[in-house]
């Protein structure tokens, strides 16, 4: 029997910028996002009925029933399997991890099944198209719009999370205002990781205000991580609470990660890689 092990990847909003709202209370986005090679894990083949087993550092009490986005894949792809979801990312955390184990697991069951996966896939959530992807991106409509961006490097950061769940809503709800500037279309044809965070720096995520005003804790984070040795940019990923730290070396982001979780134990903190194409295994 084919078993399919996969890495569903966090997803880092390198920028994210809101640019509107539509009558149907839907914002409009403007976001660059990478992948990381740390995520959650699924196993999955196929079964005579569906299944889903939640396990791993954060599953806590997690549903596995039809409440759960993994499910609701598979009763989109009209496949059984059986699931193992080794739960690592933190949850309501700004990284997609939901939206990028559906994703893989969508990915998977079209192996497994040997047929595409369904066209109406980004009804399961609004960053799926971008996870299935994989890739590089900019992300713009309310997700739904994706452009590869190509010939970007590799990037060493740290991922930190200071153990607070954040609902997507709430931060929405806190903004001041959805229409703001979008990422100018100019985007250089090539980085090199200097030239990337210089201009990275020009662009913001909007959410990290309302979000900040919500948790103050995510201040902490932010200047933990700018005061770090090393690093080029701090700043929130997605609606938070999660935030990223940019550095020149693995040498320094792994350095940074050592001394973060010794100064902040009760904290989530990974040394990652972000990958222009993940697709990892």
């Amino acid at each position: 029997m084919k078993v399919i092990e996969t890495l569903a990847p966090a997803k880092v909003n390198l920028a994210l910028h809101v640019t509107g709202r539509k009558t149907d209370g839907f914002h409009v986005i403007d976001s660059i996002a990478m992948f990381a090679d740390s995520g959650d894990r699924l196993t999955i083949s196929r079964s005579s009925a569906p299944r889903l087993r939640i396990k791993g550092p954060m599953a806590r009490d997690l549903p596995s029933d039809d409440r759960n986005i993994v499910m609701k894949a598979m009763q989109m792809m009209d496949f059984a399997a059986d699931i193992i979801l080794e739960k690592n990312l933190p949850m309501a955390a700004g990284l997609g991890g939901g939206s990028s184990d559906a994703a893989a697991a969508l990915i998977a069951m079209s192996e497994l099944a040997g047929r595409q996966i369904p066209s109406n896939a980004a009804s399961l959530g609004a960053d799926i198209p971008v996870c299935l992807l994989q890739k590089t991106a900019r992300m713009r409509g309310i997700g739904d719009r994706i452009e590869e961006i190509p010939d970007m490097p590799t990037l060493h950061a740290v991922l930190a999370n200071p153990g607070l769940e954040v609902a997507t809503g709430d931060v929405y709800r806190n903004l001041k205002s959805p229409e703001n500037k979008s990422i100018p279309d100019n985007v250089p044809d090539k980085f090199d990781t200097l030239g990337l965070a210089a201009w990275l720096g020009e662009l913001r995520n909007d959410l990290e205000t309302p979000a900040i005003a919500l948790e103050p804790a995510i201040q902490l984070v932010l200047d933990a991580l700018s005061s770090s040795c090393g690093c080029l940019l701090s700043r929130m990923s997605g609606s938070g609470a999660t935030c990223f730290g940019l550095y020149e070396t693995p040498i320094l982001s792994t350095s940074a990660a050592r001394r973060l979780k010794a100064d902040h134990p009760d904290w989530w903190v990974k040394a990652v890689k972000l990958n222009p194409s993940s697709q990892f295994s």
